[in-house]
């Protein structure tokens, strides 16, 4: 079933944005009411699990000194570089941390419905946590069956990163709308080795290459997962066939075994060496933290963003793209529970918090209060992903008890696709529709 994310709210709290870009000042947190406070003052340490790594990981573990702060007996131990698999073996093993954090949304349905995060409703209910503080969409996104099993923390948005001097030097002066303009900036922008071999790629539409993915790049083709009654769609909507011979086109164009050896040679995501900031690409799909990340590691990069290119019989929908959401539990068998929700509540709610956040990490800010703040800073780059992400029409997969294995088991269909190895683009997506089907209907 599509989930369609109905963000109009937002764009009402996007007219509070400030749209300047930020000075030199560090961004630091002071202190401040956040709400009700853990009944027992007695010390605790409240063990915190979550993905962050390198420099995210030191700007995030920053905001819990203002927590500390606030309730000085509450110290939080943080754990990062640890994902969802690593989580789901802490809880079946009964040793799980007091705070999760995921950046999958797929494994709402999962934990809500089987109590493996604990219901946080009596305790939004106890402490008068106001839901409408946050947009439909990430209120939705957080729950399931009735369980509100997590909250929200920080959301994010995906769109075009382009090299300003490439597109200058290639005589381009707008970023691609279309995926036509888009395949012929990708040639005008390309540079190949005397070998033949890819010196600057325009554009890599690689599955698996750092974020390029079916769901980003199936957001702005307009393709749906699955229909009215929840069957996959990957057959039945001719978007995705025609994503995907788009796709191989521009695979094509550079030669399969090229690309990949190219694709093979990318620097590390999350590192000076990423091939956007190292200028290896002059175009990448990417989300809205890569502008902190080229502020710190590639400062004089010249660069702008735009929405991703939408297909050309549906230009008036250029302005979309995939949104998705942080999102923060309490495991069942956490052994500090009640100091673990005021961790959740202050992580989620705490508006000079999250505006921190929002401009040091550039993440998006997932309540209207930090949406609106003043202090926010949101420089042009950024500004688009803000936009992106308050367009009615961006919108994630949606969420079911399958988790992420329907994106599994598309991603290996799209590896064979794009390699060569299948080349019956509409019988591909119906064996693919099929195994999806039989794997949603077993729950």
């Amino acid at each position: 079933m599509r989930n369609k994310v109905v963000l109009a709210i937002v764009v009402a709290a996007m007219l509070g944005v400030a749209c300047t870009a930020g000075g030199d000042d560090t961004p630091t947190l002071s202190t401040g009411p956040i709400g009700s406070t853990s009944t027992s003052p007695e010390p605790v340490t409240v063990t915190l699990w979550a993905y962050w790594s390198g420099r995210e990981l030191k700007e995030f573990e920053a905001m819990f000194d203002r927590l500390h702060e606030l309730e000085p007996w509450i110290t939080v131990d943080v754990s990062g570089g640890i994902d969802d698999t690593k989580i789901k073996a802490a809880m079946t093993s009964g040793s799980p941390p007091d705070v999760a954090v995921s950046s999958d949304m797929n494994n709402i349905p999962n934990f809500c419905s089987s109590g493996a995060w604990r219901d946080l409703q009596p305790e939004i209910d106890a402490d008068g946590v106001d839901m409408a503080q946050f947009p439909p969409s990430a209120v939705e996104f957080t729950q399931y069956g009735g369980v509100q099993c997590a909250m929200p923390f920080t959301a994010d948005s995906y769109g075009l990163y382009y090299n300003t001097d490439m597109f200058e030097k290639a005589g381009i002066t707008s970023p691609p709308q279309t995926w036509s303009e888009m395949t012929a900036a990708v040639k005008a922008l390309t540079v190949f080795n005397p070998d033949g071999s890819i010196k600057v790629a325009g554009f890599v539409p690689w599955m698996g290459y750092y974020e390029t993915g079916p769901v980003p790049l199936g957001v702005p083709a307009g393709a749906s997962w699955y229909d009215a009654d929840g069957a996959s769609a990957l057959a039945s909507d001719p978007h995705w066939q025609a994503l995907l011979e788009w796709q191989k086109s521009v695979i094509d164009f550079y030669g399969i075994d090229n690309l990949e050896r190219f694709v093979a040679g990318a620097g590390d995501e999350f590192s000076a060496a990423q091939d956007f900031q190292s200028g290896r690409v002059a175009m990448n799909l990417d989300g809205e933290w890569r502008v902190a990340f080229i502020e710190d590691g590639a400062p004089d990069l010249h660069y702008a963003t735009a929405p991703f290119p939408v297909p050309d019989d549906a230009p008036d929908t250029y302005g979309v793209g995939q949104i998705a959401l942080g999102i923060i539990g309490v495991p069942e068998g956490a052994e500090h529970a009640d100091a673990a929700w005021d961790v959740v509540k202050y992580m989620s709610t705490d508006t000079q918090n999250l505006v921190y956040l929002g401009n040091v990490v550039r993440n998006l800010p997932t309540t209207i209060a930090a949406l609106e703040s003043p202090d926010l800073k949101a420089s042009p780059q950024f500004q688009t992903f803000l936009d992106i992400y308050a367009n009615p029409a961006s919108t994630y997969k949606g969420t079911t008890l399958v988790g992420s294995e329907d994106v599994n088991i598309f991603q290996a269909f799209l590896e064979k696709w794009q390699t060569g190895q299948v080349t019956d683009v509409h019988g591909g997506l119906e064996d693919t529709a099929s195994q999806i089907d039989a794997v949603v209907a077993q729950g």
